[in-house]
């Protein structure tokens, strides 16, 4: 068991040591589309990217049927596996849309043996959705 001080180091170690094995400059919430944003996400039991719509609905809707119009391409071209939900539930309760392509295997940010992997995952994955992105923002935008 971590201490939450002990959580809070190996995060910031991890996130540290992915910048320095990575270095890159990530789109993350640099999209230039409001509310939508990649994200990485990892904790105690899984990791995953994300592509997130968090605008008001009339926005997040539009935005979203031109993802949904994308989704092929996204499949085959750039991630096979990747989920869209279109009604997604944040912890906090706020709904957003999202797409996202989890890691599958058991992973913790808590175990450093596991860490390469998710480097490696975040990297390979991260640079084929913004890629993606890149391609398509202007339909994507519209």
């Amino acid at each position: 068991m971590f201490s939450k001080e002990d959580s809070r180091l190996l995060r910031q170690e991890f996130w540290t040591s992915f910048g320095k094995s990575f270095p890159r400059k990530w789109l993350l919430y640099n999209t230039k589309i409001k509310g939508l944003s990649f994200k990485f996400y990892f904790d105690t039991k899984k990791a995953f990217i994300t592509l997130d719509l968090e605008d008001d609905l009339e926005n997040r809707i539009n935005c979203w049927e031109k993802l949904i119009a994308l989704k092929n391409i996204l499949h085959s071209d750039y991630l096979p596996d990747a989920i869209y939900e279109e009604e997604f539930y944040l912890d906090n309760g706020k709904e957003i849309s999202r797409i996202y392509l989890p890691l599958e295997q058991k992973v913790s940010i808590h175990n450093k043996n596991s860490w390469r992997a998710v480097m490696e995952f975040f990297n390979t994955n991260m640079i084929l959705f913004e890629t993606f992105f890149e391609e398509y923002r202007d339909i994507i935008k519209g």
